[in-house]
């Protein structure tokens, strides 16, 4: 389970890098879409929020 929970997190970390270079590459195009900022940026806020609920559940089982 420690093993299957440690994977989850690095996928959602790598994930929420990639969409962040994503949003990095949209703003830094000279017309870029503010409706495609606001999506990667949802989708950044998602991805950081199941890395974050994904250590606390590791933590959790690591203590009992």
């Amino acid at each position: 389970m420690h093993i299957i929970l440690i994977v989850l997190i690095g996928l959602a970390l790598f994930g929420t890098l990639g969409v962040l270079f994503a949003g990095v590459i949209n703003l830094a195009q000279p017309n870029h879409d503010p409706k495609r900022s606001n999506a990667l940026m949802r989708w950044r806020i998602v991805l950081q929020g199941t890395a974050l609920l994904l250590i606390a559940l590791l933590l959790a089982i690591a203590r009992g």
